[in-house]
Order: C-alpha cells, then sequence, then structure tokens
C-alpha cells in the first residue's frame, strides 16, 4: 500500500475533480458520507451522544456533511464549529448552508474555554478540526479543547488525521494534539501512524476509499511504502520438483564468542529455516560442540582462537555471509573483520557488533558491497549515524547514510522500516513479543537465508522482516507475548510461508449472500 504525501494527496484531490468533472464539494460529500457509512454500519441508529467537533477548512466540512448524515439518519449529535480563524474554506461554507437545511440546531459556535460542552465518557466525540494542512502551532484555547476532549475519557474518532499532528515534523506539546482511539485516514495511511513519537496519537486507523482517480493511485511514486502480505506475495520464489539444496545457496555465518555462541546458533537455524540450501557457521573454538550438538544440519567452521574471532579463513564459497552476532568487539576481532571486508565478494548482512566496529572504523563502510544489509538496534543505529532530534530527523539521517554507502538499514521496532536511499518500507506484521533476547538474531538469520535462496538484498530485507513479524504472530496465540522467545519465531516460519497462501475466511455477510 503506497503511502502518500500530504502534496501528493492534495494533486489527488485536485485531479480527480478535474478527470471525473466534480466539484471539490462533491468529493467532500463523498469522503463525508464514507465516514457516515462506516460509523452506521457499527451503530446501527444507536443513541449514544455523538459530538462532531468541525474545524473551518476541509477538515471541517468533512465533519459537518457527517453530521448532516447522522442529524438526517436520526442519531443524536451535537455539532460544534471551533472558532478560531476568520479564514473559512470555500467547501466549509457550502456544507455549513447545507446542514442549516436539516436540522433547526444550527451548529454551536466554540471560541473559549467556557463555551466547552459536556462530555461522558460514554459519548462519542468526532475530531474533525484540523487535518493534514495544520501549519502552525494550536491557539491555546484549543489545546484546552482538546485536554477536555481526553480527559472526558470518551471514545474519539478522529478523521483523516488526529486534528494537531503534522505530517512532516513532530508535535512539540502532546497536549496540543488529539489523542484518538480510531482514524479514518482517507486515500491511505499516514506515516505518522508508524513512527514511535507520533503512533500514540491513534490506537487504530483504517483507510476509507473516497475514489480518487484510479490512474493516479496506481502510477504515482511514493516514497513510503507499507508492507503486508498483498505486497511480499508478488516477491515470493515457488520451488520446482525436482530442485536441491545447491540451487538454494550457501549461508556463512560469522560470530559468536565465549558465552555467546547461542546467537550464532539462533542465527543459523533461521537462515536455514528461512530456506538457505546450505548453512555453515564460523565460530570460535569454544562452540565447537554446542553448536553441533544443539543443531546438526549446520557445519562449523572454527577459528584458531578459544574464545573468539581473530582471524577469519575458510575454504568455501559462501553464497551470503550474515556477520557480527556474539561476536564482540576485540581489538583482534576487529582487524580480523577489516582484512575479511577487503577479500570479500559474497553480499553481506551484518548486525550487531559487526555495526559497532563499523561505528568504531567508519572507513570500513567503504568496502561493504552496495546493497549491504544492516540491521541495527537502536543503539547501535545511534552510533552509526550519530543523535537525532526525533524520528523525522531520525529518518533524514539515514537515508542520507544509505545513499553516501548505498547500503539497506532496517530500523527495527514496532513497525520496523526498511530504508534504502530514498524509500522507506514499513512493515505491518510483529508485535510486543518480539521484545525478547535473540529475536533480533533471528531476523538476521531470515534476510540471510533469503539472500541465499536468490532473493535481492533489497527484497530480502523486505520479505524476511514481514515473516519474522508474522512468525511472532502466529507463535504469540500459542505462548502469549511474555513467554515468546526467539526459537519460536524459528518455529513457526513455516506456518509464516504456508499464510501467504491462505485465503481470508469469509464475513458473515459474505457467507450469507452465498447461500442466498
Amino acid at each position: 500500500m503506497k503511502v502518500f504525501s500530504k502534496e501528493q494527496i492534495y494533486e489527488g484531490d485536485k485531479l480527480t475533480a478535474e478527470k471525473q468533472n466534480i466539484a471539490s464539494t462533491d468529493l467532500m460529500e463523498r469522503a463525508g458520507t464514507q465516514i457516515f457509512d462506516w460509523i452506521h454500519k457499527r451503530m446501527q441508529g444507536a443513541q449514544v451522544p455523538i459530538h462532531v467537533f468541525c474545524g473551518i477548512g476541509n477538515n471541517g466540512g468533512d465533519g459537518l456533511v457527517l453530521a448532516r448524515h447522522l442529524i438526517t439518519h436520526g442519531y443524536n449529535v451535537n455539532t460544534f464549529i471551533i472558532n478560531c480563524s476568520d479564514k473559512r474554506s470555500k467547501d466549509f461554507l457550502v456544507n455549513y448552508d447545507r446542514i442549516k437545511n436539516v436540522t433547526k440546531e444550527w451548529p454551536v459556535l466554540l471560541s473559549c474555554a467556557e463555551d466547552f460542552p459536556e462530555i461522558k465518557p460514554d459519548d462519542i466525540i468526532v475530531d474533525a478540526v484540523f487535518g493534514i494542512g495544520l501549519n502552525r502551532q494550536v491557539d491555546v484555547w484549543v489545546k484546552k479543547l482538546f485536554m477536555h476532549f481526553r480527559e472526558s475519557k470518551a471514545f474519539t474518532l478522529a478523521i483523516d488525521i488526529p486534528s494537531g499532528l503534522f505530517l512532516d515534523k513532530p508535535a512539540t506539546d502532546e497536549n496540543a494534539v488529539v489523542w484518538a482511539g480510531f482514524t479514518l485516514s482517507f486515500a491511505s495511511p499516514k506515516l505518522v501512524f508508524f513512527l514511535p513519537e507520533t503512533a500514540k496519537y491513534t490506537v487504530q486507523w483504517e483507510v476509507l476509499d473516497i475514489g480518487l482517480d484510479q490512474e493516479f493511485l496506481f502510477t504515482t511514486q511514493t516514497e513510503v511504502e507499507l508492507i503486508g502480505k498483498l505486497e511480499v506475495l508478488p516477491n515470493y520464489i515457488p520451488r520446482e520438483k525436482y530442485s536441491h539444496k545447491g540451487q538454494f545457496g550457501h549461508a556463512l555465518i560469522i560470530g559468536g564468542s565465549y558465552g555467546k555462541i547461542g546467537a550464532v546458533t539462533l542465527t543459523s537455524r533461521a537462515a536455514l529455516s528461512a530456506g538457505a540450501g546450505l548453512v555453515t557457521a564460523y565460530i570460535p573454538k569454544c562452540g565447537y560442540h554446542a553448536l553441533q550438538a544443539s543443531f546438526p544440519e549446520a557445519m562449523v567452521i572454527t577459528d584458531v582462537d578459544e574464545e573468539k574471532i581473530t582471524s577469519i579463513k575458510f575454504d568455501i564459497e559462501p553464497t551470503v555471509v550474515g556477520f557480527g552476532i556474539g561476536i564482540g568487539t576485540d581489538t583482534k576481532t576487529a582487524s580480523a573483520f577489516g582484512a575479511f571486508l577487503k577479500i570479500n565478494k559474497a553480499p553481506l548482512v551484518i548486525d550487531a557488533d559487526g555495526i559497532n566496529l563499523l561505528s568504531k572504523k567508519k572507513t570500513l563502510l567503504k568496502l561493504l558491497p552496495e546493497q549491504t544489509v544492516l540491521t541495527p538496534h537502536p543503539k547501535e543505529l545511534e552510533r552509526l549515524i550519530g543523535a537525532w532530534k526525533n524520528d523525522f530527523d531520525k529518518l533524514k539521517k539515514i537515508k542520507t547514510f544509505s545513499k553516501k554507502h548505498k547500503v539497506i538499514v532496517v530500523i527495527k521496532g514496532a513497525n520496523t522500516i526498511t530504508v534504502f536511499e530514498d524509500k522507506l518500507y514499513v512493515n505491518t506484521t510483529g508485535n510486543p513479543g518480539l521484545s525478547t533476547a535473540g529475536s533480533g538474531d533471528v531476523l538476521t538469520g531470515i534476510i540471510t537465508g533469503l539472500i541465499s535462496q536468490g532473493y535481492s538484498p533489497l527484497v530480502a530485507a523486505i520479505f524476511g522482516v514481514y515473516l519474522h513479524g508474522k512468525s511472532a504472530d502466529i507463535a504469540v496465540e500459542d505462548y502469549g507475548y511474555q513467554s515468546l522467545i526467539a526459537s519460536h519465531v524459528i518455529d513457526y516460519l513455516g506456518e509464516a510461508y504456508i499464510d501467504l497462501f491462505k485465503q481470508p475466511e469469509p464475513s458473515q455477510q459474505e457467507e450469507e449472500k452465498e447461500a442466498e
């Protein structure tokens, strides 16, 4: 799913009106009607008080359309206008006149804290105050209104985006933003729904189709893409009946140190479970028996050193190398890493201390093959690119870093984002159960295993992140968040693959229609 920028959304609205020969008010009518249909389907006329708060721009116009339909369908509606400026949009004024034709109770104009209506916890608030065009801090009294919403504990439904939230910069005051329980977003979700600092302002979201021009939707290239099953499935490479292990590559996993052989074991298992034909682990001598006993499917090469990696020498030709898991940052290990990079010809996936070694000696970045995949956790990322002011600044720094070094960066988190040059791929799978030791090692193994089979590094990173999260989503149904461990993610990888081809179960309405 594409995630459109503010400018693209405005262009889409304009283009749609021109190509479909409709007025902008007609497009607003569609949007408001879609919101009403969404509410009506769930409420079926229930007489819960609904408070619709409208700004004086186009977002407020959407709210007025909604309020009009709620009134004509007999709902218990109170409509309010946030009278914060004299600059009313033309389409707002059209719908302000229209609502007067269906009710004797005109919208109430609010202009200060004394005007705030009583809102009970069981009521519903519809936030149609500000849309994506907001480019200034909200007035103090409007901020107090938003705080009044939150203090009421009423369910809050935001139209398009929670009011007070910007699309391209962080909110400086969390009290000046509406905290929505649900947001109905037009055409596409917004990037701010997936960033740690701004995702908190909406618990859930859903995209509404308001009939934007199809050619515009399909042909417009976006900087951000949302990754789900439909996006990864076309990249799946099926296996032929007479295929053999030699066709799916040989993954080499280099890592481990005394006390951290488990990390290499997890990565190696994940690489094989993701589909690599062969997996060899390169580890210190101390881990030989442990790894061979716990993971008999892997081959093992040991370093000359007993407890750490000090020289990387092997006589195999790996298809891909996963490096850094549990390897430590000893000076001899750092030296061995530099020497390895100078002669390496295979694609690389670098994690953990491999990233820390790069951070300590950034000249090594010049030796990385193009589209090397880096999978840092937040602290490792900070060591690599420097501190950032906020999530937007972080993304800017990562894109600059990716373009400079031609690498792929996987930003691990609740909505893991894969970055390559100017493009962001936001993942939709995964859950808090992944907040456990070793889950990052497993992700490194999955991505390495995918590259081994012939997936390009970028596709492997995007697909690997998806499978990693989906496996955890399936596993958590059996284990719960607290008891999920990294090994479970590997154990459920097969089910994550199978799920790619499962058809969604029909809804009750679809079943009733088929029965007729």
